[in-house]
């Protein structure tokens, strides 16, 4: 009888701390969600903004859950960025009810006025942002590519559901990308 009570009193000592202790690693995992979830802010050049989140290893677009979302890493400057915007845009223009591509430029301090140019003179007919934080989230995009510090551009990653569909280094034919937008969306 002693043993059993001895027995019943260790079963009980050991649940209630393996309990605390499973209490405390999903404590522990809410927190990391936390922690791991950055937002960005990016206004585009008709002032209205766009509500980047970063989950897990994945990007999300706030009010666009359904939608398949290119983040293209550009620069007004570089050659085959000017020459991919028309690509861009047609395919805006093609999946216009289940894409939205935002047009992420590195320059830091650029005009509006510059973006407009470019934009005006290469197709872009797509969102072009710029603003303070369009650093953060190209630094945190390539991080999660596994990129480095110094990437090449034109960069593009295509998200869905906050997964990563496919990513493009240089630049890539319209019909690879079209590819994976039909991938992404079950086409």
């Amino acid at each position: 009888m002693f043993k059993k009570s001895i027995f019943s009193i260790l079963f009980t000592f050991v649940l209630f701390f393996q309990g605390c202790n499973e209490k405390k690693s999903s404590q522990t995992q809410e927190i990391n969600d936390i922690i791991s979830t950055k937002e960005y802010v990016l206004t585009d050049l008709n002032a209205a903004q766009y509500k980047i989140k970063r989950i897990s290893d994945g990007f999300t677009l706030e009010n666009a859950t359904t939608k398949v979302i290119i983040f293209d890493i550009f620069a007004t400057w570089c050659p085959p960025c000017q020459a991919s915007a028309s690509h861009l845009s047609s395919l805006q223009k093609k999946y216009k009810n289940d894409l939205v591509i935002i047009g992420v430029t590195i320059e830091d301090d650029i005009s509006n006025a510059k973006l407009q140019e470019f934009s005006k003179n290469y197709d872009a007919t797509y969102t072009l942002v710029n603003s303070p934080q369009n650093r953060e989230l190209v630094d945190a995009i390539a991080a999660s590519l596994k990129l480095g510090d110094r990437f090449p551009i034109p960069l593009m990653a295509m998200y869905k559901d906050g997964k990563l569909v496919n990513h493009y280094v240089g630049a890539v034919l319209e019909e690879f990308v079209e590819s994976d937008i039909k991938k992404a969306l079950g086409r």
